[in-house]
């Protein structure tokens, strides 16, 4: 059962093969005997799945069923949930429960799915391995020694390690893709606006983007049927139509016009990897994809413009964490000055306090117009060289990180290095497209993603692909060895 898709399940459900109680039973009891390996989650309440699934089961019975009605997902631990910790990876927030509940979880409650709980994260999505969180880092489903990307890798773990069969995510500058790629599962991060920001706690307003992760395309355009949509409460969601996702997912490739950016092929690239990402596009030529040389120039600009406005937003949205009205509180403060500086010292990791300080730098008084306005005035740049390229081609494609998963503890002390890992992804966040990862190959027995990059709202096109790659393909299906063997 653990094996099957969200679509599978949901025939399964339909078709009374199994409940909803049986089905989440099932998931916790995993959790319960295996997280201890991954530590993917962070928040889990048996007793509120167990209810929820109850429920789901006599909407089912009654015919009064939503599209997702009885389905197990898990959540990122950066959206609010009424009456559960959202702590965002963080001390800061480890004792803060909300009174609502985020835009995202709401409309996967009016689809009918069941929570299982909260997923690990970096702190406050800063990160690409999932090592800073307070809770201890996350850990890759296909070996324990190697990270599962970040900052949503517990998410990606817990599809990845059978704990949960799709999960939500964020992604900032790839926090969806990367760890999609590094676990061997399917991650969407849509167009900037296409999912309500309401309730998910803002890192970078201008990039932060909420998106679904599951093991194949289909599973994910039904997560995206549920998760899309204009909030009017939330100001920076897009009123553009959404669409039935599912409903092109098998239209043919033929004439297809996918770009190949030289910037994505050269010199940084793992070699192997490489092999794979070609393997893949010849499959995707096969089905009547037309290959376009294409170019980004400005590709070599986008870390360091990401690392400038990243920051500053970062900055600026965690000035609210002061230690006065919710959050972590340092002890006895002799004074106001005393509780700002050591609240905030305790409460936030090495990671965090390091964009903190470059972001407050970066708009400080003399130096605003020499960084964050050059910053923003680079990133215009980099969105037109996107709409230059989507002048001649459908799609674009290429890898999503440099190389497959790295080991815990390689570059936690090297920060420009765990910056590199989001050299392919950062720029669709900065251009605010569409983009995800698909499972591609595997190199040394660790995943490799393909990434697909599309026009605004092109988010059906992209998810159109994947499914007819994976129809070919069955890198999707694969699951870590020991899993399969039911050792874990």
């Amino acid at each position: 059962m653990y094996t099957k898709s969200v679509a599978q399940l949901i025939e399964g459900l339909r078709g009374r093969e199994f409940s909803s109680a049986e089905l989440t039973r099932g998931y916790l009891d995993r959790i319960a005997a295996l997280d201890s390996q991954y530590n993917s989650f962070i928040s889990v309440d048996e007793n509120a799945a167990m209810a929820a699934a109850t429920a789901a089961d006599e909407r089912l019975a009654s015919g009064d069923a939503a599209a997702l009605t009885g389905i197990p997902i898990a959540h990122k631990d950066i959206f609010c949930t009424d009456g559960m910790r959202t702590s965002c990876g963080s001390r800061m927030l480890d004792n803060f429960v909300p009174p609502y509940d985020a835009t995202v979880i709401q409309r996967f409650k009016t689809a009918g799915a069941v929570m299982l709980g909260k997923t690990n994260m970096d702190e406050f999505a800063m990160g690409s391995s999932n090592e800073s969180s307070f809770y201890g880092p996350a850990y890759n489903p296909w070996d324990t020694k190697l990270v599962p990307g970040g900052s949503s890798g517990g998410s990606a773990a817990a599809v990845a390690g059978l704990l949960a069969p799709a999960a939500t995510g964020t992604d900032t500058g790839g926090s969806i893709r990367q760890p999609a790629a590094f676990c061997g599962i399917t991650g969407l991060k849509p167009t900037y606006g296409r999912v309500s920001r309401l309730g998910m706690v803002a890192f970078a307003s201008s990039l932060d983007q909420a998106g679904p992760m599951a093991h194949s395309a289909e599973d994910c355009a039904l997560l995206l049927n549920a998760m899309a949509g204009h909030d009017p409460l939330d100001s920076t969601s897009s009123n553009t139509a959404t669409e039935d996702y599912c409903a092109t997912l098998n239209n043919s490739l033929e004439g297809l016009r996918i770009g190949l950016p030289a910037e994505y092929f050269g010199e940084g690239l793992d070699s192997t990897t490489g092999e794979c990402i070609s393997g893949a596009l010849r499959e995707l030529e096969a089905q009547g994809a037309t290959l376009v040389n294409v170019s980004l120039p400005h590709s070599a600009l986008t870390i360091p413009t990401y690392y400038i406005i990243a920051p500053a937003e970062a900055s600026t949205n965690l000035s609210r964490f002061d230690g006065v009205r919710y959050g972590y509180r340092c002890d006895d403060p002799v004074d106001l000055h005393d509780l700002y500086t050591r609240t905030r010292g305790q409460g936030f990791g090495d990671e965090v306090k390091r964009r903190i300080l470059v972001g407050t730098y970066a708009l400080s008084a003399g130096y605003y117009d020499a960084y964050y306005k050059k910053a923003q005035q680079v990133r215009r740049l980099i969105k037109q060289d996107f709409m230059d390229c989507f002048e001649q081609v459908d799609i674009i494609a290429g890898p999503t990180t440099p190389g497959p998963a790295f080991a815990v503890g390689a570059k936690t002390n090297d920060p420009v290095s765990m910056y590199l890992e989001d050299v392919y992804t950062l720029a669709v966040n900065l251009a605010g497209l569409p983009g995800m990862s698909v499972p591609a190959g595997f190199v040394d027995n660790k995943p490799v993603g393909l990434q697909l990059i599309g026009r605004h709202f092109d988010e059906s096109r992209l998810l159109n692909v994947a499914h007819r790659f994976q129809q070919a393909t069955d890198w999707h299906l694969r699951t870590p060895d020991a899993i399969a063997r039911g050792v874990a």
